[in-house]
């Protein structure tokens, strides 16, 4: 779309605002808005100022001063406000005019401009499948004398014999016993296909939605893959959906990878591929799960780096906690066809050579997903630049149930990072491959880490409620 086809759609939809967003370092998107009688051709030329200091990971107030410049190509509509709202997605420029380095949208820019740059192929195409909890009551704090937290959901698996809701408490989730039952276990069909119609209204192909494994409100739904930067915005149209629509429901939607303890965290697979021209490159049929030697050379790069990777696919202190043996969370540094417990799976049911892919399972959604699949793409890019084989690595092919091996057979597999700082050491130790082309600066890997050690930092010096029964009596 032009600047002239966004002015003419806001007439054709009587527009009263235009909301402009972007998206900080930890993958939150912010907004500022204007009537779209103040919204011209000038806009989208001079884009829309911004003070960068009141962001976390972007400037210091001494150069404050930042410009969105719209993406006509990502507009929507927005489905929740009372007064008609056009959205769009725009990059951040230096008033200078020059593309802001730590703009997590310009570097998934830069990293298609690579790809298409390093003659491996055109396009690179994403597809995450993000899951989430939907509850009905959450309530949290830390403070110097008080920490807690608490969730609730009408079909969790503690509710059985809950007095105040009455009798007739059965049909309830059990835990890890959610995977796609039908109602009255499941009993938000109703909510994840109104999520699913407002997707669809707003430009998402939608291809199914499930309730998932864990009990307590564990959902999913799946998009259409699509390119980089186009996934990672759609991403973000999809979490803006899901959390509001919780909210018109009276509940509330969460991504974070661990909200529950003894129960299936919330991850989100990342399926990937490259085509050339419109030619897939994975696919090489009669080979193990038909796959090309340049994918296994990209599921080289990916294994290879992954350790780095991880800081910037699972940031939080709290992925941690799902990256744990025994709840399907994919800890083991292998690739497999078709087996969920390796980090890199090769589906091979139904797939047909442009659907030829693999699929990274460690990442979860509190990613920034610009971030995330731009250093997946870099760390694929750089197993196949080097040819990485991953066999001759020793990362596979498993194809056992890693879960079941003894500890003997464990200890030869390699493992994800075992905590936030861990990942943020191997980042440091192993960031060139990022920053080839330009793609990633060292700045900001450096302002990066900076950013999630002061979060780990933040988290460990806190007193942990679990402490003090192991503690308090000594």
């Amino acid at each position: 779309m032009s600047a002239q086809n966004v002015l003419d759609l806001i007439k054709e939809k009587n527009i009263e605002f235009v909301d402009f967003r972007f998206v900080d370092l930890n993958g939150r998107a912010h907004h500022i808005t204007l009537p779209a009688t103040e919204v011209d051709e000038d806009t989208f030329v001079n884009g829309v100022a911004f003070d960068g200091s009141s962001i976390t990971g972007f400037r210091g107030i001494e150069q404050s001063d930042m410009v969105m410049m719209p993406d006509t190509e990502s507009v929507y509509v927005d489905p929740f406000t009372a007064h008609a709202t056009l959205i769009v997605m725009s990059n951040i420029y230096t008033p200078d005019g020059e593309r802001y380095d730590r703009d997590p949208r310009s570097i998934a820019h830069k990293a298609e401009e690579f790809l298409q740059q390093s003659g491996v192929g055109t396009t690179a195409f994403f597809a995450p499948e993000s899951e989430f909890f939907i509850f009905d009551d959450v309530r949290y704090e830390s403070t110097m004398n008080s920490s807690s937290f608490f969730v609730d959901s009408e079909e969790a698996a503690w509710n059985t014999n809950r007095k105040e809701e009455g009798g007739n408490l059965a049909f309830k989730v059990g835990v890890k016993g959610g995977y796609v039952p039908v109602a009255p276990v499941d009993s938000q069909q109703d909510i994840r296909s109104e999520m699913v119609r407002l997707m669809q209204d707003s430009g998402l192909r939608v291809e199914r939605h499930h309730h998932e494994v864990a009990t307590a409100g564990q959902a999913e739904i799946n998009f259409r893959f699509d390119t980089l930067t186009k996934t990672a915005d759609n991403l973000m149209k999809y979490k803006y959906i899901v959390h509001n629509v919780a909210r018109q429901y009276g509940k509330v939607a969460t991504f974070m990878p661990k909200p529950l303890f003894g129960d299936n965290g919330s991850g989100m697979h990342v399926h990937t591929s490259i085509f050339n021209d419109g030619e897939p490159l994975f696919y090489e049929k009669g080979a193990y799960a038909n796959l090309s030697d340049l994918a296994l050379h990209y599921i080289g790069g990916i294994l290879h780096h992954a350790p780095a990777l991880i800081a910037i696919t699972n940031p939080s202190t709290n992925s941690f906690k799902r990256l744990v043996p025994g709840y399907e969370a994919p800890v083991n540094l292998v690739y497999s066809a078709g087996n969920r417990s390796a980090a890199v799976r090769i589906p091979v049911a139904a797939v047909t050579p442009k659907g030829c892919r693999i699929e990274f399972r460690t990442p979860d959604s509190t990613a920034n997903p610009y971030l995330a699949f731009a250093a997946m793409l870099m760390a694929g890019l750089d197993g196949i630049k080097r040819k990485i084989d991953p066999r001759a690595l020793g990362y596979g092919p498993f194809d056992k149930n890693i879960y079941e091996l003894s500890d003997e057979e464990k200890a030869e597999i390699r493992s994800v990072p075992g905590n936030l700082d861990e990942a943020l050491d191997a980042l440091e130790a192993d960031f060139e491959f990022l920053t080839e082309g330009g793609v990633f600066t060292k700045e900001f890997i450096d302002n990066y880490v900076d950013v999630k050690r002061a979060e780990a930092k933040a988290v460990a010096i806190r007193i942990h409620p679990h402490e003090y029964g192991l503690y308090f009596d000594c």
